[in-house]
């Protein structure tokens, strides 16, 4: 997950790898121009083994990266399984609905691909600044440049509707399409892209494992219904296609997606705005849009690409270049690419009274970032029902603390408020109920507010025996650990 934020080329060029044999399969399948198979497939029906394959290769993805430790566990019938979180839920059916219509936008007969490829980009790069808008991120003018030059591209791109004409079915497929990128940057930018690699890791997973779930199964639920074309074609692609020659190609354009999944969530995870990080993932596709078309022309003798789609492409360069200017002048004036980054992070640690768990937790962090090379977070506390502001730690607290060979910091409670959230790059809470009760306060830090332990809470101490305390203490050091190996180093 850290070369999302340090490698967003190499994650473009991956993505264009993916992309460019998935477009020309799906066109070459859906058209009937490939070898060995027996004439067009239509998209409905190749949907099902699509979904299968992308499924399949998640699984096999998930498992062998050990990507499963990072999905939240539910207790079911006593037995702890991994489940995602209800946001990422939603925004796997939303994802969902973006991979299924990915794939059928390419089969519609009498559309190009880079038209389809022109309309999807366009509206997606239109989406991002409406995605920063709503999450108050600055909107800056070239920004608003690059718009412009997509609706040119998309204006341009259509102009070529005589000849590649735009069905019913593409139209509300194109929709689907870009109402399910609303929907997924709207919950991803909540939720996720904070740059913390330890939230970010976990959206990936669990946004992965239900997006591709959702998706067979809202194929498969469709099929059993089997009611009108679209729902008996998907009901033939689970059962009689699956005995053709074209599902195994079928199969393998689930596998490309997968790869390319895996690439463009990456991309868009990067803590930097939208109208940063969809240049990047759009350009890719919009290439390997262009790339698939000439490589069918190349095999199958296709037609190659108009001159107005080769101009909408230009101009959709124009847009790509318009928005990537932030990088640009940082690369040319050798400056940080973010506006704004700072050298230290906030780390604030919050328990109830702000006496025992949390000041406890911010003394043994401040240790462990002090033993440990390029940790540069400044750590505190908070509590988020303080009794007595100013009270210090308690002495059981502080005598546990030297038992470990950790100073006991100065140490005076105050109440959490909307400022020290604001402020705060990440926050650890102690009990599920007291994030609950950050996220009351402060519901803009809901992405970066997390329970120090994932499996449950950390009893409070206040009143027992310094042997509680000592336990207490002792798990609170272990979880630290662990989280502090899940954080990026600030430099």
């Amino acid at each position: 997950m850290k070369s999302a934020a340090r490698g967003i080329l190499a994650l473009g060029l991956g993505y264009f790898v993916w992309y460019t044999p998935y477009a020309a399969l799906v066109k070459a399948l859906s058209t009937g121009i490939l070898p060995g198979v027996d004439g067009p497939v239509e998209g409905f029906v190749l949907l099902p083994a699509a979904a299968l394959g992308t499924f399949l290769s998640a699984l096999i993805f998930l498992t062998a990266g050990g990507w499963w430790r990072h999905v939240r566990r539910r207790r079911v019938l006593s037995r702890e399984i991994p489940l995602p979180g209800r946001e990422t839920i939603i925004a796997g059916f939303f994802t969902a609905i973006i991979i299924g219509t990915t794939t059928l936008n390419y089969t519609f007969a009498g559309v190009s691909i880079l038209l389809m490829l022109l309309l999807m980009r366009a509206g997606v790069l239109i989406l991002s600044p409406a995605a920063d808008a709503m999450r108050r991120r600055t909107i800056h003018n070239h920004s608003w440049a690059a718009l412009g030059f997509s609706l040119l591209a998309v204006t341009t791109a259509l102009s070529d509707v005589d000849s590649y004409h735009l069905t019913a079915g593409a139209a509300l497929s194109l929709a689907a399409y870009l109402s399910g990128y609303i929907g997924r940057f709207q919950i991803m930018g909540q939720h996720a892209k904070q740059g913390v690699e330890a939230v970010d890791c976990r959206y990936f997973a669990e946004e992965h494992i239900s997006a591709v779930t959702l998706q067979l199964a809202i194929c498969a639920i469709a099929a059993l219904i089997g009611q009108g074309g679209a729902m008996l074609a998907l009901r033939e692609g689970f059962t009689t296609f699956l005995t053709t020659p074209a599902a195994l190609p079928a199969l393998g354009i689930g596998v490309l997606y997968e790869g390319l999944f895996i690439f463009g969530t990456l991309i868009y995870l990067d803590r930097r705005e939208y109208t940063w990080c969809v240049p990047a993932n759009r350009c890719a596709s919009l290439l390997a849009g262009v790339a698939a078309s000439y490589l069918l022309t190349w095999l199958a003798g296709v037609a190659p690409p108009s001159p107005a789609q080769h101009i909408a492409a230009g101009l959709m360069v124009l847009a790509l270049l318009a928005l990537s200017y932030p990088a640009l002048r940082a690369w040319r004036e050798r400056v940080p690419e973010v506006a704004g980054e700072t050298t230290r992070r906030a780390l604030l640690f919050v328990c109830g009274g702000n006496t025992c768990r949390s000041p406890m937790a911010a003394a043994i962090a401040q240790e462990e970032m002090r033993r440990r090379a390029g940790a540069r977070w400044d750590v505190a506390s908070a509590g988020v029902s303080v009794r007595t502001p100013g009270a210090p730690m308690t002495e059981k607290a502080v005598s546990v603390l030297r038992e470990l060979g950790i100073p006991a910091l100065a140490h005076r409670a105050r109440p959490l408020t909307r400022e020290l959230c604001a402020e705060s790059d990440l926050l650890y809470c102690m009990t599920r109920a007291q994030r609950d009760m950050v996220l009351a306060l402060a519901p803009a830090v809901a992405a970066r507010t997390l329970c120090l332990d994932p499996a449950g809470g950390i009893p409070d101490p206040i009143g027992e025996s310094i042997h509680v305390y000592r336990r207490c203490a002792l798990r609170i050091q272990e979880l630290v650990r662990q989280r502090l190996d899940e954080l990026p180093a600030v430099s």
